[in-house]
């Protein structure tokens, strides 16, 4: 895509984020309430309707790394809570790989240093209950699929959201072993995890407006096809 398309799908997948965590604020609320303060839904509504004033005030012929950045900072400054810490400094962090556009390596680059920058600020790793169990495989499957199996970007990215969406399951039935979710002890576990939930619901937002924007399939899952799903029968 040229960097006029590249701006408009960005532009267009953070105004789907923002609606979609409108949505389903109360259900992040109510996921929340089980085992955080209640408040991850309201928080992060409060933040992207803050980023789409952001984005709107913006020059017209802001690049994708600026916009990129005022998302982070915007998030940064107006999420309460560790959603803001988390989500805004990764993004702001991570908004330095697009100084060049969006390209398949770009787009993994951006992906590795948003899940390094979330991992150091939040201190947490997959199996604590937290968005890491969701981010981690998604960005994980999405270089595996770029840089090993050379898939093109669309089918790479149906299969990091489907990933995801592994992530948020086996958060359900562990314990908490981070935030304020990890003082409810074993309490904790048959629940799933708010902040998974939104990373996922974010990643599906992501791939719908790459639907409109890129050639290819998307009815795949996170399966490497490299991996055969059954063991070839022996002669």
């Amino acid at each position: 895509m040229d960097e006029t398309r590249q701006r408009e799908a960005l532009l267009e997948a953070i105004e789907n984020i923002a609606d979609r965590i409108d949505e389903e604020r109360e259900y992040l609320t109510e996921l929340d309430s089980a085992i955080g303060d209640a408040d991850h839904g309201a928080n992060l509504n409060r933040g992207f309707k803050a980023v789409m004033e952001k984005l709107e005030a913006m020059d017209d012929d802001a690049d994708v790394q600026e916009i990129a950045k005022t998302v982070g900072m915007t998030l940064v400054s107006e999420v309460g809570g560790a959603a803001g810490p988390l989500y805004g400094g990764s993004a702001m962090t991570a908004s330095t790989e697009l100084e060049d556009g969006i390209t398949a390596e770009s787009s993994v680059a951006f992906a590795e240093a948003f899940l390094e920058k979330l991992q150091d600020r939040g201190d947490a790793r997959v199996g604590d209950k937290t968005m890491v169990d969701a981010i981690t495989p998604a960005v994980h499957t999405y270089k595996k699929s770029i840089e090993q199996d050379d898939l093109p970007p669309l089918e790479a990215l149906a299969k990091a959201v489907d990933a995801a969406e592994r992530g948020v399951e086996f958060t359900v039935p562990i314990r908490a072993s981070k935030g304020r979710a990890s003082f409810l002890g074993w309490r904790s576990t048959g629940h799933q995890d708010p902040g998974a939930t939104s990373t996922l619901f974010m990643l599906e937002e992501i791939l719908a407006v790459a639907e409109q924007y890129l050639e290819g399939d998307t009815d795949v899952d996170a399966t490497s096809p490299t991996i055969p799903d059954e063991e070839p029968e022996e002669e």
